[in-house]
């Protein structure tokens, strides 16, 4: 008898060999599907479910799943969401059409194109003085809609005992709020100029995201398997920042952030972070992370997922690598199924590794091959690898 989705992810996250590599989709908006792919994969699988969107936001253009349509995608993980406070949710519903669509934080995305949504309001965009920062009308955390559904399905999942459980509270955790603040150019120079203000930014969103944290991981008690955080560090060839910079600014409030974490959870901790992050990974691995996500094979040297895995591998569990750049999007069926056995042989030996997609499966995808891939896991994902 094979195992449980649960006990699968819970022996891959103990770096021992599960039955198969585990699959994760459809559970965040990190390793999620946008809607048209999804509508997609419903009509082939022959799936009637409604068409509804995580945290309830169109804008956003993420899928929230159905059941059916999980179980379809072999998905071994489910998801635990925060909500925005009710007024967010308010004030966009009875906004006029097209209008920029505003988050609790005051930051928003702006319609670029008929129903493209793109972040584009950014309302610290001038600030360089503490000043500014005290005087902004920052969130309420503590408000209690946020997390009021929280302890009910994670025990309910927890009590079924059927599927890993995953905490993905939203928090763009604190250098992707920060660039929603100010936007991305405007912060990095700030980091570089005026450093005193770019970490007072810091440490104001680090405390907001620890005090909405410790009321998620409150509520969900010790029903956790994981918990999601994540911040965007790479672009396609090196790293937004230099190491050295990163770590004298921002690996602080990382350190800080995941030592709150593991002081109130057993849950491992799920690190989402984009981009050729390669030299980082001894600082993640210093830190506490438990996941690495999404292991961009198409972004430098994280290409080298031999070199990752023998470097990194008894550290680390490695979640992603199906290239969403080219493969999933422009490959055949066939060349899916043929770079899932590839990476799996890689990533997947001796454990340690769930498949996912680079981040969320974009429109671009056809639902064919979101089909193959996880298929293709099925295929050649079980143990001994073939």
């Amino acid at each position: 008898m094979g195992m449980t989705s649960r006990e699968r992810v819970k022996t891959v996250l103990a770096h021992e060999v599960p039955d198969r590599v585990p699959i994760i989709m459809g559970v965040s908006n990190a390793t999620g599907i946008k809607m048209i792919p999804y509508q997609g994969v419903k009509k082939l699988a022959g799936i009637n479910a409604p068409d509804e969107y995580i945290y309830d936001w169109p804008e956003l253009g993420s899928a929230k799943v159905d059941e059916a349509t999980m179980l379809r995608l072999h998905s071994d993980v489910r998801g635990v969401l925060d909500r925005f406070p009710k007024e967010v949710y308010e004030r966009n519903r009875n906004r006029p059409p097209h209008t920029p669509c505003l988050d609790c934080w005051g930051t928003g995305q702006v319609e670029i194109e008929p129903g493209v949504w793109y972040p584009g309001v950014h309302p610290l965009a001038e600030a360089t003085t503490i000043d500014a920062i005290e005087r902004y009308p920052w969130p309420d955390m503590d408000d209690p809609y946020r997390v009021a559904h929280v302890k009910e399905q994670a025990s309910k999942l927890a009590q079924e005992d059927q599927f890993a459980i995953m905490g993905t509270p939203w928090l763009l955790f604190p250098f992707e709020r920060a660039f929603a603040m100010q936007g991305m150019d405007t912060f990095l120079l700030n980091m570089a100029m005026y450093p005193d203000f770019a970490k007072a930014l810091l440490r104001k969103i680090t405390d907001l995201c620890k005090t909405l944290m410790g009321h998620f991981l409150e509520a969900a008690g010790e029903n956790l398997d994981i918990i999601k955080i994540g911040d965007d560090l790479g672009t396609q060839e090196k790293l937004m920042i230099s190491p050295r910079m990163y770590r004298q600014i921002l690996k602080p409030f990382h350190a800080e952030f995941i030592e709150f974490i593991k002081a109130r959870t057993k849950a491992k901790v799920f690190f989402h972070t984009d981009g050729d992050v390669f030299d980082l990974i001894e600082d993640f691995v210093e830190m506490g992370v438990d996941i690495l996500n999404p292991i961009q094979t198409s972004a430098g040297k994280m290409s080298d997922l031999q070199g990752l895995k023998e470097r990194y591998g008894k550290n680390i569990v490695f979640c992603g690598a199906i290239d969403t750049q080219r493969i999933l999007p422009s490959g055949t069926p066939q060349e899916v199924r043929q770079e899932v056995k590839r990476v799996i042989n890689i990533l997947g030996e001796g454990g340690g590794y769930m498949v996912a997609s680079v981040h969320t499966v974009m429109n671009e995808v056809p639902p064919q091959n979101i089909l193959a891939m996880v298929d293709a896991v099925e295929e050649f994902g079980y143990y001994p690898l073939k």
